[in-house]
């Protein structure tokens, strides 16, 4: 194409130019393999070509495939929809209808063994996420009002859930949404009711149940988009696909795993009869556990107002009585022996003041002789303080006179003979 002219406003290529130009660019990537899910299966009578769809479930994209009816024939699992395949093919773009599809030479069916590492790669991404959180998930409420149930039309696994829940408690409500639950269009219509069932404001759980099946059966209920979105739900979700061996990655995601529908069905909905015998029950244990706790307190009281000390209280009102005058006699004594005691030492000590005393002694005779004449009156102790005119005053037993020295003399006896004498 170097010889076409460059494009531009005033010189637009024309439709087959663009066909052609988009066809060499498709053309030159060869022969290619690619992975997706098979729908939408044609085969044609008496043709030589034999159509179908290979579908992208994570994406919700496709593209046409087209390829020998033999091919198909000769494959060794046979091909139907939903089955997950690799082709090897060649894009084509068809210049005529600007259509693009996918020449397939080999077809490649998936083994179970692929398809659970590739679940199992999957489960480690999300984990790896923190989808399957234990932290993240939501608590049931205890009596919804209403519940989501997305399961297949008119199945077992849906008559299970709202007949054991109905039994269980008679004004549960149910939105039932029904869809497919396997093969290409079963993530894409799992997805539109899951979305509505969370938007609804009256819808308080949401339960995604079907029956068991084989891996390539419960493919849907690992899907990444499906799994995604039930991660990001505000209802809370349960997820009760299949019988216990079955385990697909919805499982993790949802906030509840039940076994079975029906098993899902008891752990949403409590069974009311059982409920309101429970609340019986307590009210009766309640009750005898009532009265078993008035009859023991009453027996403590009744062994309390036997005792003698309640039976008549005045007894201890006399008993402390009796022990305050007990004790009041003991202080009086203690007191009185106190002040004896002390009476007698005051007279012990008054009767040898008497004996000590200056008047004691002059009554037996001596005096007290003071010196007046001096500037304090004082005690004479000497003969040297007694000079020849000094005044003085003499006291007696029995009173006191006044003298004038006019001659002193040296003793001639000591004291203690005049004393004696």
């Amino acid at each position: 194409m170097s010889g076409t002219s460059p494009n531009s406003a005033e010189n637009p290529w024309p439709v087959r130019t663009v066909n052609t130009k988009i066809a060499d660019w498709i053309h030159r990537l060869g022969q290619i393999w690619v992975e997706g899910q098979v729908t939408q299966i044609n085969r044609r009578p008496g043709t030589r070509t034999a159509f179908l769809t290979l579908r992208d479930p994570a994406a919700d994209i496709s593209i046409s495939v087209t390829c020998s009816p033999d091919l198909l024939a000769r494959t060794e699992v046979p091909l139907t929809d939903g089955s997950q395949v690799v082709v090897l093919g060649r894009p084509s773009y068809f210049t005529g209808r600007g259509t693009v599809s996918l020449r397939v030479s080999d077809i490649r069916p998936v083994g179970v063994g692929e398809l659970l590492l590739r679940i199992e790669r999957l489960r480690q991404l999300l984990a790896a996420e923190g989808l399957f959180d234990p932290r993240l998930k939501r608590p049931l409420p205890f009596l919804p009002r209403s519940i989501g149930l997305i399961s297949g039309r008119a199945s077992a696994a849906q008559r299970d859930v709202v007949s054991v829940a109905t039994d269980r408690w008679s004004a549960v409500r149910f939105d039932v949404r029904e869809a497919p639950v396997q093969g290409p269009t079963a993530v894409a219509r799992i997805l539109t009711h899951l979305a509505d069932l969370d938007a609804h404001p009256d819808i308080e759980v949401i339960i995604i149940a079907r029956g068991g099946g084989s891996v390539e059966d419960l493919l849907p209920f690992s899907d990444e988009a499906l799994l995604r979105a039930v991660s990001r739900c505000r209802t809370p979700v349960v997820s009760a696909i299949g019988h216990e061996p079955d385990n697909p990655l919805l499982d993790l995601v949802a906030d509840l795993r039940a076994a079975t529908p029906t098993d899902a069905a008891k752990r949403v909905v409590p069974d009311v009869e059982a409920e309101l015998a429970g609340i019986d029950d307590l009210r009766r244990r309640s009750a005898q556990a009532l009265r078993n706790w008035v009859r023991r307190e009453t027996g403590v009281i009744e062994g309390l107002r036997r005792r003698p000390v309640l039976a008549r209280p005045g007894v201890i009102v006399d008993q402390e009585s009796a022990n305050v005058a007990e004790l009041v006699r003991a202080l009086r004594r203690d007191v009185r022996r106190h002040v004896d005691t002390e009476d007698r030492r005051h007279e012990h000590l008054a009767a040898r003041l008497s004996t000590l005393g200056p008047a004691q002694t002059l009554a037996r005779g001596y005096a007290v002789v003071q010196r007046t004449d001096t500037d304090v009156t004082h005690v004479v102790n000497t003969l040297d303080d007694l000079p020849v005119g000094a005044e003085l005053r003499i006291r007696v037993a029995d009173g006191a006179a006044r003298a004038t020295v006019t001659a002193t003399e040296a003793p001639t006896t000591s004291p203690e003979d005049e004393g004696d004498s």
